[in-house]
């Protein structure tokens, strides 16, 4: 018998030759989606646009193999199949472990791309870093809480002239007293091998306003109980891209048609930078647009509410917290408002556009709560031709020092009401600091680190740096610095920058150039960081 079943063995027929050409196609195949797939990734596109299409080959290969394996069964050795599923399974296996293993080694815009499609994926991500906030602080501080609560702040800024909204308040670092200062700029300058764009490139019927309308200062009192703009194209963003993306649909509004895409390449060249300043926003608006913007702290609801019944676009900075993640900055684009529901209605180029695209709905505590985490700041895009009615509605705040002067007294009232309000007095330090009160400032800055702030807080807002550097605490200027670095994947430019900055002052200059070159690594268009380097390496 035995050599009855080994004889029948050796009779079987040849396997078909397709299946030889086939196996031999489907090989080639994934040597060239192999290398197509690294091609892509490193050139920088959308990762996600490859899942699906990784999906269907994944799916398709072990139920085309399975399926030929029963087709041609009775031609095959009798434990063929049985060896092709052991296969299939082993293969998936290592498949499941080596797709983990490279989820968590990717990028992190790459990684939320990969989450819309499997949200499960979250539990597979490393953890937070440890402890989750700001670096506290034990030390006490010369200023008490209740002084600086108190402290005296001067007379009120008398209301500029339209003009006055080109002097516009900034985050960026001020120059080092031991370097050779630089000429103020108000953002990031464009190198020599990017050009301006001409006003050509926008639509030459672009609605321009030539009339100055009428406007009553008093428009609380007579302005709508509601009013919405429609005029605006919706964006989905890229990966950490709202702060180009929001300032796009807020320029679509008077006819702007270029996209993110463009915007980022003046404001974000690398796209894993994990912040877009305000000031950064502006700049791009104000050298490269026909229209403006200007961009203030000490915001609040009315005069948000003010300026979209007077038709200007606005974009809010505030925190975000998705479903299954934790505090991050995001940009918004209010385009109305209903008193009698008491809701903004906001486009979000995460979120999209809510119900019948007429903006995601925000009660009025939800949008100043999360508001307030970043003072409040916003943005206003305006024609130039309408600077006086935007220098009206705004009032004291049409000034730098009257915004600060506006958003300390809010700080004040909230830290008094809630001593325990970390954002009351991170927005108490940063209004110092734009009044030149630097120990009032770090000390402010002190007092919200001991009541715990989001880790990701100094990722946005830089403030704190400049009051500790202004003051001569460097190394606490280098120990939130380095927690920064080691907390983005080295990818804020202004961590580097102000690491720089405490390493000269120590007279470490082959670090602080070192650090330099990083910041330039993270964002090449960082003037400041490029100025002071030219200067150390001269």
């Amino acid at each position: 018998m035995d050599r009855v079943m080994h004889q029948n063995q050796n009779d079987l027929p040849a396997p078909p030759r397709i299946i030889f050409w086939l196996a031999i196609g489907i090989f080639v195949l994934i040597v060239l989606a192999g290398i197509g797939g690294i091609i892509y990734y490193t050139s920088g596109q959308r990762l996600g646009a490859l899942i699906p299409y990784a999906a269907v080959v994944g799916a398709l290969l072990p139920i085309t193999a399975i399926l030929l394996a029963v087709i041609f069964r009775k031609r095959l050795p009798r434990y063929f199949l049985p060896g092709m599923l052991i296969l299939v399974i082993v293969l998936f296996a290592v498949g499941v472990f080596a797709a983990i293993f490279g989820y968590r080694e990717l990028p992190p815009r790459y990684q939320e791309e990969v989450l819309s499609y499997a949200p499960f994926m979250r539990s597979l991500m490393r953890p937070t870093p440890a402890g989750g906030v700001v670096p506290t602080i034990a030390s006490t501080s010369a200023i008490s809480p209740e002084e600086l609560l108190a402290m005296p702040i001067g007379g009120a800024a008398p209301t500029s002239p339209a003009a006055a909204l080109l002097e516009q308040a900034t985050d960026e670092p001020t120059a080092a007293p031991t370097i050779e200062p630089t000429a103020e700029a108000t953002a990031t300058v464009m190198p020599a091998t990017i050009e301006p764009t001409a006003v050509s490139a926008l639509p030459t019927d672009a609605p321009i306003s030539t009339a100055e309308p009428v406007v009553n200062v008093e428009s609380a009192v007579s302005r709508p109980p509601d009013a919405r703009m429609y005029n605006f194209r919706h964006e989905q963003q890229q990966w950490n891209n709202c702060g180009p993306t929001n300032i796009t649909m807020a320029l679509s509004a008077y006819g702007w048609n270029q996209d993110q895409t463009f915007a980022a390449s003046y404001i974000r060249p690398n796209q894993e930078d994990k912040n877009v300043s305000p000031h950064e926003m502006v700049a791009f608006v104000n050298e490269q647009t026909f229209v403006r913007a200007v961009w203030r702290i000490g915001g609040d609801m009315e005069l948000i509410k003010d300026l979209i019944a007077q038709n200007f676009p606005v974009v809010i900075e505030r925190s975000y917290t998705p479903e299954g993640y934790d505090w991050i900055g995001h940009y918004q684009t209010v385009v109305g408002y209903d008193d009698n529901l008491r809701t903004f209605y906001l486009y979000d180029s995460y979120l999209g556009t809510g119900a019948n695209g007429e903006g995601v709905a925000e009660s009025y505590d939800t949008f100043d709560n999360n508001w307030q985490h970043f003072n409040r700041t916003f943005i206003v895009v305006y024609e130039p031709s309408r600077e006086t009615t935007v220098a009206q509605i705004l009032g004291s705040r049409a000034t730098p020092t009257g915004a600060a002067e506006y958003a300390l007294e809010t700080a004040r009232a909230e830290a008094s009401a809630n001593p325990n309000d970390p954002f009351a007095w991170y927005n108490m330090g940063t209004a110092f600091l734009r009044l030149g009160m630097n120990d009032e400032a770090a000390n402010a800055y002190d007092q919200s680190r001991r009541l715990g702030l989001p880790f990701r807080m100094i990722w946005y807002q830089f403030g704190i740096y400049e009051a500790y550097f202004n003051t001569g605490r460097y190394s606490d200027v280098l120990s939130i610095s380095q927690t920064v670095i080691n907390d983005s994947a080295g990818n804020i430019e202004e961590a580097y920058y102000w690491k720089a900055r405490a390493l000269a002052e120590q007279g470490d200059r082959a670090q602080a150039i070192t650090a330099l070159n990083s910041a330039l690594r993270v964002n090449p268009l960082f003037a400041d960081a490029r100025d002071i380097l030219d200067t150390l390496n001269a």
